[in-house]
């Protein structure tokens, strides 16, 4: 295991690295999967931000636009209306580090101009004028693996390559088109994207095989809280999936991830700094 410090540079926050961080899911749209509409008045969505940096989170997650399987795309313009808000507030008034889970080039401007520290993008700025735009910001981006699009990706996905060699491939490609583009290496984050356009089996092997990505030579971040994956194994509904995934997030934190991004912070925090307690026993 590395115990090299490791420092992001999010605008005028700095994030440590050398230990797994907790990264808190603020969802503002109104058909997010689990948690869809709870959190889209301003002031629900700061007193949520305000509870879970209490609990522990380093980093606050903000996204206006549902990524759950089947999901339609939406406009700029709703997106920023829903967002904008959000990120000012948590800035201004609880000096949060802010991620927003973006693929729209206007909200990462946007966002980056209202004190966001950090760029989430599920499409990894394949979107036309994402790539320039996160350039642009200065602020650290982390790239997704996903196969599709959310509206058709849990529709047969398959690989023509063990699971492990498709993420890291493509994550590969695109931290070139990053570097190639002016964004260096310094700015990245790579997450291999549990359940966007993968199976269980495809999940569980890739979890299980996580210490593949390590030859990125990038912080490892990984989302699996409340997914389908654990509702299938265990047979939970949603309101049910946090056993499943607290051992979820011991697994990927024993495997190299460097942020877990989550639903359920405080129990979640337990869980990361008791198995980093126990790892860093064994350097």
């Amino acid at each position: 295991m590395n115990l090299t410090p490791a420092t992001l540079i999010c605008g005028r926050h700095r994030l440590d690295l050398s230990y797994p961080r907790v990264m808190g899911i603020l969802n503002v749209t109104p058909d997010s999967f689990s948690d869809g509409g709870r959190h889209v008045a301003l002031e629900d969505a700061l007193r949520h931000g305000e509870r879970m940096l209490a609990e522990g989170a380093a980093i606050i997650d903000v996204g206006g636009e549902s990524t759950r399987p089947g999901a339609d795309e939406i406009s700029p313009q709703q997106e920023l209306d829903r967002v904008a808000p959000v990120v000012e507030a948590l800035v201004r008034e609880l000096d949060a580090l802010v991620s927003v889970d973006t693929s729209c080039p206007e909200v990462m401007r946007a966002s980056a101009a209202l004190g966001a520290g950090m760029i989430n993008d599920v499409r990894s700025l394949e979107r036309e004028g994402a790539l320039a735009a996160a350039t642009s910001t200065g602020l650290p981006v982390c790239l997704m693996h996903r196969q599709g699009e959310p509206r058709d990706m849990q529709q047969a996905p398959r690989y023509d390559v063990p699971i492990e060699e498709a993420v890291a491939d493509y994550l590969a490609e695109r931290v070139a088109a990053c570097k190639a583009a002016g964004l260096r290496s310094e700015r990245l984050l790579v997450d291999p994207g549990f359940g966007f356009g993968k199976t269980v089996e495809h999940n569980l092997r890739l979890l299980n095989r996580l210490e593949r990505l390590a030859a990125l030579e990038l912080p490892l971040m990984v989302g699996m809280s409340r997914k389908s994956m654990i509702g299938k194994v265990l047979e939970r509904p949603v309101e049910e999936r946090l056993p499943g995934g607290l051992a979820l997030t011991a697994l990927a934190v024993e495997r190299g991830a460097r942020i877990v991004r989550v639903h359920d912070v405080a129990p979640s925090v337990d869980a990361v700094n008791m198995t980093w307690a126990v790892l860093k026993e064994g350097c």
